[in-house]
């Protein structure tokens, strides 16, 4: 079954135009590690040479992490379901935001990525697609599926396989996004545990950040998603938001969004579906807005401002860009440096408290690091690498 776009794009565009000039011909090539430079090289570097390395890597697999690439190169992997804000535009269009993924994981930690798009539809296909891939990476970063598929989809082929297994729409997500909370949270001067949170949006992102910010000791977290609060006295509810009631919503409380965001300390937007000003307005003193839909925000900054006091957005022209570069390239590359066969909880935890640590005096305009911070992936590397 192959996943297509539900309907094709109507757009025209302007070759000219900076951004096409920019992704002309790709964004990635291959230079090699080793010189070539005669017939002594090549010897060595193929046949007959390379029969040797491919005979020991033979009788000892482990030699593959030496004597290849493998062991430092990712899979970025899509099947172009849910791309960015786009929906479903199918694996082909997907493709050069996958190259974009891997200059990401090259510039920032080093590691090589390659992107795979995929033309599969079911979840048996596209897991067993990536489990036959494997033997070439040495870990996998899922990218851009959509859910429910995506939960299932991560949850089999880390029970298959021997690497790290990312899906970063929603880890990648939740990592920044608890980093910014735990230092928002200190500029208006509220305990962590203590904070009444509200998450728009249930699918891939909202449910991970719903169990990150439950595992860092917040305990009252309400979910909504399209039709309102998510509470176990819903009918409508699929598996994954059937999960999300018994967790959360701990007053029980069902309605629109509205209900929930009375005397909230914080709204959580991964949805990118509108909040009323009406709404907000009635959260907490000192409240905390993270308007996370791209490119327009559940709720427009300037409007946030009027009511809460520190804001974030998933843009780069305002302050408090939520971006998940501040996390992946270095929970990859501590997992890597370490040999670990999985991110474990822990080490999500560890990396989010990492980046947060990067703002040791964080202001309203400031509680996350620069993605040019030249600390961040070394420091989330060393965080993730000292617990594997």
């Amino acid at each position: 079954m192959t996943a297509n776009p539900s309907s094709p794009p109507s757009f025209s565009f302007d070759p000219g135009d900076p951004v096409f000039l920019a992704h002309e011909g790709g964004k990635l090539g291959v230079v090699p590690t080793k010189s070539l430079r005669g017939s002594a090289d090549l010897a060595l570097l193929y046949t007959p040479g390379v029969a040797e390395v491919s005979r020991a890597i033979a009788a000892d697999p482990s030699l593959a992490a030496r004597y290849t690439g493998r062991a430092n190169t990712v899979a970025v992997i899509t099947d172009g379901t849910a791309v960015l804000g786009l929906g479903d535009i199918g694996p082909l269009a997907a493709l050069p935001v996958m190259e974009g993924k891997a200059v990401l994981f090259k510039h920032f930690a080093g590691i090589d990525a390659v992107p795979v798009c995929l033309e599969t539809g079911t979840v048996a296909e596209l897991v067993e697609a990536i489990v036959r891939l494997a033997p070439t990476f040495g870990g996998i970063n899922l990218e851009d599926i959509s859910a429910p598929r995506c939960f299932e989809i991560e949850r089999q082929l880390r029970e298959r396989l021997d690497i790290p297994v990312f899906h970063d729409d929603q880890h990648g997500t939740a990592i920044v996004v608890l980093a910014a909370l735990m230092n928002a949270a200190r500029v208006v001067d509220k305990d962590l545990g203590s904070l009444r949170v509200v998450i728009s949006g249930a699918g891939a992102a909202g449910v991970a950040v719903t169990n990150i910010i439950l595992r860092a000791g917040i305990g009252d977290v309400v979910v909504c998603d399209s039709r309102g609060i998510i509470s176990p006295t819903r009918t409508d509810l699929v598996e994954h938001k059937h999960r999300l009631a018994a967790t959360t919503n701990p007053y029980g409380l069902s309605g629109p969004v509205g209900v929930a965001l009375v005397g909230a300390d914080v709204f959580i937007g991964v949805s990118g579906g509108k909040v009323a000003q009406d709404d907000i307005s009635r959260m907490a003193p000192r409240s905390i807005i993270f308007a996370l839909a791209n490119p327009d925000p559940e709720v427009h900054p300037m409007v946030a401002a009027r009511h809460a006091e520190v804001i974030a957005t998933g843009r780069s022209d305002f302050p408090n860009q939520i971006n998940n570069v501040l996390a992946f390239p270095g929970v990859f590359r501590g997992a890597f440096d370490s040999g670990a066969p999985q991110i474990s909880e822990a080490m999500k935890l560890a990396a989010a408290r990492a980046i947060a640590g990067l703002v040791p005096e964080p202001t309203a305009q400031e509680i996350v690091p620069s993605v040019f911070d030249e600390r961040v992936a070394p420091t989330v590397a060393a965080a993730v690498a000292a617990l594997a």
